[in-house]
């Protein structure tokens, strides 16, 4: 059956959705020897040969879906152009190619899951799938409570108002620390949303997506999520059916 290539490089684990259309308009995909740069062009998985860098692609035997605690100072990609390190370089032994869902920046830790299942990234990162992402934030200084007020409801950044988000101190000193909820995931948002206020991050952690806790994994360490928590993940997700189960 044909499908889009970006659908088809998403759900064979190669990487999100929308890095699979970038990847197509630099010229990095091939079906049958022909480069596609074109937007919109199908293939069949199971009769083309598709390539990426020149690698052939196949499907994965079988999903899988992995709780990393993600170290500062990795880059959440497969690969990284600076030659700086990467958090594929954290999953040994894994033999099946899976990608981050969604970031954390060079400079934050904490919990990141990584998978092959492009449709169950595709929702994971979709604020509309309203997925709350919890994290613990240390600052250069607290907030007024007007400003606390003015962070819950958004702010605006880039021209475009941020979505509503929790915030609630969790330790009060001159360098607070707070918590922050988000339902959305735009690049370096924490951030400049305290940016936006005059207070620098010192240090974030995401410590919970939905759910999914980050509990006692050390940094650098990894986990298959069992199936009780895949189940529970595609019924928030309002996905179909599992029909292959992580390993």
């Amino acid at each position: 059956m044909q499908e889009r290539l970006q659908k088809i490089l998403s759900k064979v684990g190669i990487t999100s959705r929308r890095k699979a259309e970038q990847l197509i308009m630099e010229g990095r995909v091939s079906v049958n020897g022909e480069i596609v740069v074109e937007m919109g062009s199908k293939a069949d998985l199971e009769t083309d040969h598709i390539k990426v860098d020149g690698k052939l692609i196949k499907k994965p035997k079988g999903l899988l879906y992995i709780a990393l605690n993600k170290p500062v100072g990795y880059v959440t990609t497969m690969y990284d152009p600076e030659g700086r390190p990467t958090v594929s370089q954290l999953m040994k032994g894994l033999k099946e190619r899976v990608y981050p869902v969604g970031r954390l920046d060079y400079a934050s830790e904490g919990l990141l899951i990584l998978t092959n299942d492009g449709e169950f990234a595709n929702k994971v990162m979709a604020a509309h799938s309203q997925l709350v992402k919890t994290y613990i934030v240390k600052t250069t200084g607290n907030l007024t409570h007007e400003q606390e007020d003015q962070f819950r409801r958004g702010v605006p950044l880039h021209g475009k108002r941020t979505a509503p988000a929790g915030l609630k101190m969790i330790k009060n000193q001159e360098n607070p620390w707070y918590e922050v909820q988000l339902i959305e995931g735009r690049q370096n948002q924490i951030r400049m949303m305290f940016r936006y206020f005059g207070r620098l991050v010192e240090k974030l952690k995401r410590i919970k997506v939905g759910f999914l806790e980050l509990g006692e994994l050390k940094q650098g360490e990894w986990r298959s999520l069992n199936p009780k928590e895949v189940a529970k993940f595609r019924r928030i997700l309002k996905l179909e059916k599992l029909v292959a189960t992580s390993e």
